[in-house]
């Protein structure tokens, strides 16, 4: 599944979890999802746990999280 494809599983609903992202309009934000991956969680434990989701939509998270970090520079706060 391509980038562009796992993208589409997120969605943004200001009448959904207070409008942050989530995947395909559940109540599972995206931050939620990486929060649980990178405490350790394998993708089978959160899957079990969670039968609403898929792989690809852990899949999706990790991309959106990626997209979010692709920045060009960052400036220095000068005060």
């Amino acid at each position: 599944m391509s980038d562009d494809q796992l993208l589409a599983r997120i969605t943004i609903d200001p009448h959904i979890c207070h409008g942050k992202p989530c995947i395909r309009g559940l109540r599972y934000p995206v931050e939620w999802l990486l929060e649980l991956m990178s405490s350790g969680m394998s993708t089978q434990q959160i899957l079990t746990d969670y039968p609403d989701l898929e792989k690809d939509d852990l899949l999706a998270a990790c991309a959106f999280g990626a997209r979010l970090t692709r920045i060009q520079r960052i400036e220095p706060v000068v005060g």
